[in-house]
């Protein structure tokens, strides 16, 4: 909860400064007329609106959960990610046609030099706050935060590009490279969106997140006990910044209720604390079968069938699959 509080802080403050520089990229580009710094100026628009959307759903997945949502409001925010990536899509796609159309058609610019100062000034703060926001949502698991951070940060290149630009027009009075530079950054800012689109709409289809897994995977066989005879169907899904994990654990077929609960409870520790303490869990037990025993490092059991051949590191592959180590 508290990361989520210092979620939505971070989020109204993105867009307060948003706000002022949509401002000042507009007063550039009618100083100068530049379709470039229109490119630059437009991109602030949809980091409004996103913005403005981010938070409203950052908002709603603070809510606990309730009845209608037992696991939460968090799915919003891939909604709110759709969005934004969608509308990084219609941006760039817009400055791609005017710029064409003005590549035909010429338009004289006007007082280059300011423009630059002023765009060059937003190019520092967006990086700054985009750094800032990325790295925060990374921290604390939230989509919307991390791809808001990315899309600022893009948005920072893209003006060090559009500067670049603008200042060999200044140099050499080569009009047409406004346009150029413009439908340059227009396919930079849309193949942006398209990460972004890609990313969310793989959350809302709880696609699986296979670094993540990985990553379990490699923690668990770090901290294996001798009772957790296999792991196997294995699968996590985003809830937004929550993270829910199901998985099926093989322990020996003897031990009571008490004991693999226990067990279960161990799965979970080592989890919340090598990965994320607000994960949650749903552990199904198995008990062991006489395959098991040519891979079960348990010593002292009387139970065994089957005489131990080798311990088997539990493999990425075989983790995610609904089939017990042992009996391939």
């Amino acid at each position: 909860m508290n990361n989520l509080s210092e979620n939505i802080r971070l989020q109204v403050f993105v867009v307060l400064v948003g706000g002022l520089l949509l401002v000042a990229k507009f007063m550039a580009f009618l100083l100068t007329n530049s379709n470039a710094i229109l490119t630059d100026a437009l991109e602030s628009i949809i980091n409004v609106v996103a913005g403005a959307f981010s938070l409203y759903s950052l908002m709603l997945s603070a809510r606990p959960r309730d009845e209608n949502h037992p696991y939460g409001h968090g799915k919003i925010e891939f909604v709110a990610a759709t969005l934004e990536g969608s509308l990084i899509l219609v941006a760039g796609s817009a400055i791609i046609l005017k710029s064409v159309f003005n590549l035909i058609k010429p338009i004289p610019l006007y007082q280059l030099d300011l423009g630059i100062v002023l765009i060059a000034a937003t190019g520092v703060i967006n990086y700054g706050v985009g750094y800032v926001t990325e790295r925060k949502g990374k921290q604390n698991n939230s989509l919307v935060l991390t791809a808001g951070g990315k899309h600022l940060k893009t948005d920072a290149y893209s003006t060090a590009g559009i500067l670049i630009g603008l200042l060999l027009i200044y140099l050499t009075g080569m009009v047409w490279l406004d346009s150029v530079v413009a439908i340059a950054f227009g396919l930079m800012i849309g193949y942006t969106g398209y990460r972004i689109l890609r990313s969310s709409i793989a959350g809302i289809m709880d696609e699986a997140d296979y670094d993540l897994l990985k990553r379990i995977v490699s923690v668990l066989n770090e901290n294996r006990r001798a009772n957790w005879i296999d792991i196997h169907n294995l699968r996590v899904i985003k809830y937004g910044s929550t993270l829910h994990i199901d998985c099926h654990l093989t322990v020996p077929w003897y031990l009571n209720v008490m004991e693999a609960h226990d067990e279960v409870e161990a799965v979970a520790t080592v989890i919340r604390e090598k990965i994320d303490p607000s994960i949650e869990l749903f552990v199904h037990t198995d008990p062991c079968i006489a395959p098991s025993c040519a891979v079960c490092t348990k010593d002292g059991c009387n139970s065994r069938i089957k005489p131990f051949q080798e311990k088997v590191e539990w493999e990425f592959d075989k983790v995610i699959a609904d089939r017990k180590h042992g009996t391939y």
